[in-house]
């Protein structure tokens, strides 16, 4: 494997909280809680750490020196990061390259966010909200329109949206942290209410609070903490020029190329990895990752999850998944980042991937961003 940076780059330590309402607890409790979390696992004190870099949507301004302010205030240089569902994932992103380009030994990345109950908002993004059907909102619509483009040119099922929405929720049972925690069969998906037609309820993920945290190091301190993991590959896109004949192409592309971009960083292939968590907003978005992954080719996905996924060894969205851990916006690509810390560490209980040893965290924020890391024990 290569470096992505100049410098080697280790997660030394991760926190989060438990992903659902929270109902009454502010942004700062539970950023401060993922925070305080993620150098006690690392070993560090907050005195440490040279830089952060802070990922949330809908907290405004100087959320960061909210949540970290409880927890020292040292001067350091804060970051305030939003990109969208790919806010954690930019933030954490950034932290890697202040230590990969010897900026800081010791970096934080964390996502936070508080959200309502409901659909996820939109932002006033007019380009999102003319998506909105008749009584549906924005980004079911979206995916709704995703699903039936991909269903009448490869023949993708309801029924095969469902198996992945089952998968992921059999996962979160088996995750404390994750917002839902019973698990469900395909009646009970398909008899869910129907959000945005052909999707039902379970074939979406709920809108979340939560925080998480990652303590990003160079090799040195690495070294002297408890059980770091390598970083081997950090990529973050924006949307390239599209086909506009191509009403997948939003999903497609920019994923695709960010997905090879990491790979190539990384040196491996798609059939090394052990575990993988997508950003599976819903759950036709986990059917075209699988494609994008490179785990099946173009157009195969519905097969696949139908399959059992027999062909590949990899374990995709085993923390739960946006589907049942929850999606607080900016906490999201942090999260995965702590699953897949967990995962190779043995840490991930009922879950555990036997012999975990390749992961891959990916997340899309529609506007346009897609970050993706690679990790090795």
């Amino acid at each position: 494997m290569t470096d992505p940076f100049p410098h080697e780059v280790y997660v030394a330590g991760v926190g989060m909280t438990a992903f659902g309402r929270h109902e009454g607890k502010h942004v700062a409790e539970l950023g401060q809680q993922a925070v305080k979390a993620a150098l006690a696992d690392a070993g560090l004190d907050y005195t440490a750490v040279e830089i952060a870099y802070c990922g949330h949507v809908q907290q405004g301004v100087t959320a960061g020196q909210k949540v970290l302010y409880g927890v020292g205030m040292t001067g350091i240089p804060i970051f305030n990061v939003e990109n969208a569902c790919a806010s954690g994932t930019s933030a954490l992103r950034a932290a890697a390259m202040a230590v990969g380009f010897g900026i800081a030994k010791v970096a934080l990345a964390v996502g936070f966010e508080v959200m309502g109950r409901g659909a996820i908002p939109t932002g006033g993004d007019e380009r999102l909200e003319s998506l909105a059907r008749a009584g549906a909102p924005a980004m079911p619509s979206m995916f709704a329109s995703l699903f039936q483009q991909h269903s009448q040119r490869y023949g993708t099922t309801v029924e095969q949206m469902a198996m992945v929405s089952v998968k992921n929720r059999g996962y979160g049972a088996r995750n404390p942290r994750a917002q839902f925690h019973d698990p469900v069969g395909i009646d009970d998906v398909m008899r869910s209410r129907v959000v945005a037609p052909p999707l039902r309820l379970l074939m979406c993920c709920p809108t979340s609070s939560g925080a998480a945290a990652a303590v990003i190091t160079s090799g040195d301190v690495a070294r002297a903490t408890r059980r770091p993991i390598r970083m081997v590959a950090s990529a973050l896109q924006s949307d390239p020029a599209l086909n506009g004949a191509d009403s997948l192409a939003g999903i497609t592309e920019i994923n695709s190329r960010v997905m090879r971009a990491a790979y190539e960083q990384a040196g491996i292939g798609p059939d090394q990895l052990d575990c993988a968590e997508v950003h599976d907003c819903f759950s036709i978005a986990e059917i075209i990752h699988y494609e994008n992954l490179g785990l099946c080719a173009r157009g195969e996905g519905g097969r696949f999850i139908e399959q059992g996924m027999a062909k590949a060894r990899v374990h995709v969205s085993t923390s739960g998944g946006l589907l049942a851990k929850g999606h607080p916006l900016g906490a999201t690509g942090v999260a995965q980042a702590v699953e897949a810390v967990e995962q190779m560490r043995g840490e991930s209980g009922e879950r555990q991937v036997s012999n975990a040893r390749i992961a891959l965290t990916h997340c899309q924020g529609f506007g346009g961003a897609a970050g993706v890391h690679i990790f090795a024990a």
